[in-house]
């Protein structure tokens, strides 16, 4: 009976909203390093703050009971945390009840190789791949450590295990601004969408973001020089605006934090490994839910904080790319709110 009241109880923003999509970043650690989005020594939170595997679940079913539909598991990595593959197959179960639509995940594809087909057996049908460049030593120099030849390996598991895979390439002035048009090509080649993300200025970084800034404006501009872009209403969910590409056959995506923000579509909450919720991710607001969940067996404490979280959320974010400021706009690293 409880659960059956959660269900009636969906979640609506201040602004007419439904919050039916939940991003939960699973850790904060990460095996690369990229240097757009962390320091190179990055100091991550002690295990013993991380909600446990079991918490977890508990948390996005009670979320899942008030209407989320669609469920991204991010990090930092989320394939390198321990045991991630029972949390996925324990999570299935709302697949299979008809409670969740999708469980999705974004990862740097460094463990696809290993999880792809379990991923699948599961109910994944899709998964996000970080990938920002093809040539081996720029992957290499931006990522810190990663291996490009380790992430096609677990596109090529994915692809025969049967996702359907987004790549996601965050597009960098001076880095891979000419490599763009190389990567659309290939993605499509390969049954692919692609999707060009601004970078976001969040955490301090080792660089200056303001070198890094590429307005997508402009490349849609460049690329409109030699193909053909049109508007389409396909949607997944999450932020991005899609193209399709006459001379390619595919989708190209844009997601634009600083030239044009997707704040008045907003279906999303994010939570982090420790149990606290931000209804924007480009705010600082949050909601603790971890003392909630560990107060109580029942869900009751955990449900009204959620529903006082929810009438919080901001219309929008305030990220903006200020060459007088190089901080960021939000002090927190994108591993630890989840991509």
């Amino acid at each position: 009976m409880q659960n059956e009241a959660m269900q009636n109880s969906n979640m609506t923003d201040p602004f007419g909203r439904d919050i039916t999509y939940l991003r939960v970043s699973v850790t904060d650690r990460c095996d690369f390093r990229c240097t757009y989005c962390m320091s190179e020594d990055m100091t991550f939170l002690p295990r013993k703050d991380l909600l446990t595997l079991e918490e977890l679940d508990r948390l996005c079913s009670a979320f899942i009971h008030k209407g989320v539909k669609k469920l991204r598991l991010t990090g930092g990595e989320p394939l390198v945390r321990k045991n991630i593959m029972s949390f996925v197959r324990t999570l299935s179960r709302h697949l299979e009840s008809g409670a969740l639509e999708e469980i999705t995940i974004t990862t740097n594809g460094s463990q696809l190789a290993k999880y792809a087909s379990e991923l699948a057996d599961y109910g994944v049908k899709r998964v996000n791949v970080s990938l920002d460049t093809l040539d081996a030593a720029k992957f290499h120099d931006i990522t810190r450590r990663g291996m490009v030849g380790q992430v096609m390996e677990g596109i090529d598991a994915a692809k025969k295990a049967g996702l359907a895979i987004k790549l996601n390439m965050v597009a960098l002035n001076g880095f891979n601004d000419h490599e763009i048009i190389p990567m659309m090509k290939w993605a499509h080649g390969e049954g692919m969408d692609l999707t060009m993300i601004e970078t976001m200025p969040m955490g301090e970084i080792d660089g200056d973001r303001n070198e890094l800034y590429l307005p997508l404006s402009k490349v849609r501009e460049s690329l409109r020089e030699n193909f053909t872009l049109t508007d389409i209403p396909y949607k997944t969910g999450g932020p991005a605006r899609y193209m399709q590409v006459a001379e390619t056959g595919g989708r190209l995506g844009f997601i634009t934090p600083l030239t044009h923000n997707f704040c008045e579509s907003c279906n999303r909450v994010r939570l982090t490994c420790t149990g606290t919720l931000y209804m924007c991710l480009g705010q600082d607001d949050a909601a603790d839910l971890r003392a909630p969940l560990r107060e109580s067996e029942g869900d009751e404490l955990l449900s009204a904080a959620i529903d006082e979280a929810i009438s919080r959320k901001p219309k929008g974010h305030d990220f903006i790319i200020d060459r007088d400021n190089k901080g960021p706009a939000v002090s927190r690293h994108m591993s630890l709110t989840g991509g």
